[in-house]
């Protein structure tokens, strides 16, 4: 009973391991042009439903006050762009001497210098409580901060890189992410009422979009017939996103609490 229960409360995690196992087993469900369609209905429809839902749920004052909390944003942009890529770049150079598949060691080290995706750094941070308005900022500006400082990582740590479409991008973000919270925050002045007395479950409902878009990535990592993965690495990517995903929640939590003052963050104002 413990370990249901148990597994209950981690229903996202496990969520994780059966997007990861389904996606394996039958791969061409979730890929590009197929049955799916996660060109659109991830790429765009998903994403855009996450930041509805958050435009929906959180307070316009809440977004507002996010902007001043420039420590906060600082040490978020260094730790995510400076020190997780540094720290990937030593535990990588620690499991090159095995047998570990050099390009998975090298794919690895190129996710370690992105910044997070701003669907999963805002869903996480609901789930933990956090400032859902701060990851809301800082995951669209890490983004943008992304398009400069990720060819750089990249050029640093693996020795190339490569050009980065800013127009496509930033059109991207836009479209689904800024337009979807704009259009949440309408929608709320009409419904505040009925938000606040019936309380619905935004959390529940992003946690399992977002699962969506784990099985879709992995049906792309896959399909791919380039790609030939022992059972080690299987297990090393699982554990390796597991872990990236406990370290963001742990992370947005412990800088990004609502009732958090800067005082609090551990930098002297």
């Amino acid at each position: 009973m413990r370990l249901l229960e148990r597994a209950r409360k981690e229903w996202f995690m496990v969520g994780i391991v059966v997007a990861i196992g389904a996606a394996k087993l039958e791969p061409s469900v979730g890929v590009n042009g197929g049955p799916l369609k996660p060109e659109i209905t991830v790429s765009y429809i998903a994403v855009a439903t996450i930041f509805f839902n958050s435009g929906l749920s959180l307070k316009t004052e809440e977004l507002t006050s996010a902007l001043v909390h420039l420590k906060l944003h600082l040490f978020i942009q260094i730790f995510t762009l400076a020190f997780f890529p540094a720290t990937i770049w030593l535990f990588l150079q620690l499991l090159s001497v095995t047998s570990i598949n050099e390009w998975l060691l090298k794919g690895l080290q190129t996710v370690g210098c992105m910044p997070p995706p701003v669907s999963s750094a805002v869903i996480l941070t609901k789930a933990v409580g956090g400032n859902e308005a701060a990851a809301i900022f800082n995951s669209a500006f890490g983004s943008f901060l992304g398009i400069v400082v990720t060819p750089l990582l990249l050029l640093l740590f693996l020795g190339s890189s490569s050009s980065v479409p800013f127009t496509s991008i930033f059109s991207q973000l836009f479209m689904t992410v800024v337009v979807p919270l704009i259009i949440g925050q309408i929608v709320r002045r009409y419904i505040k009422d009925w938000l606040e007395r019936k309380k619905p479950p935004f959390g529940v409902v992003s946690s399992s979009v977002l699962l969506m878009i784990i099985y879709t990535t992995f049906c792309d990592t896959f399909s791919n017939p380039h790609i030939d993965l022992d059972k080690f690495s299987l297990v090393l990517i699982l554990f390796i996103r597991i872990t990236r995903v406990s370290h963001q929640r742990t992370q947005w939590l412990s800088f990004s609490a609502p009732h958090t003052s800067p005082s609090r963050w551990g930098f002297q104002c």
